[in-house]
């Protein structure tokens, strides 16, 4: 599975953007699906996940009710809807599949990685 990442760039606090990535192979339906992030000095962080069929997701307690995550099987793509955007949020976002159960937020456990896309927050 191949990832690609886009959405990313500059935008006010309290603005909007919206992630996507894209993914190559018949397979992305039987993925679970990641986005996490990393700002410079910091290490790789847990965003938001979903399940194989979108039926349940998890968020960081940083980004839940501001954040949301959603799938599109048909299109073999994953979406980050990020609003209320803060200075904090400001960090390359990546996204990630694998395919196992439990905790999602060990990236570790993800299998493929996108290239990232920078989301940076004026305030």
């Amino acid at each position: 599975v191949q990832l690609q990442a886009s959405g990313g760039g500059l935008v006010q606090a309290g603005g909007s953007l919206r992630l996507s990535c894209a993914a190559s192979g018949r397979t992305f339906s039987t993925y679970t699906m990641g986005w996490f992030r990393q700002a410079p000095g910091k290490e790789r962080e847990f965003v938001a996940a979903i399940s194989w069929n979108g039926y349940t997701t998890g968020y960081a307690d940083s980004v839940r009710g501001r954040f949301a995550i959603s799938r599109d099987n048909a299109k073999s793509t994953v979406y980050l809807r990020m609003n209320s955007l803060k200075p904090e949020d400001m960090a390359v976002y990546y996204c990630a599949a694998g395919r196992f159960g439990g905790d999602w937020s060990i990236a570790a456990r993800y299998d493929y990685w996108g290239q990232g896309t920078q989301v940076t927050v004026s305030s």
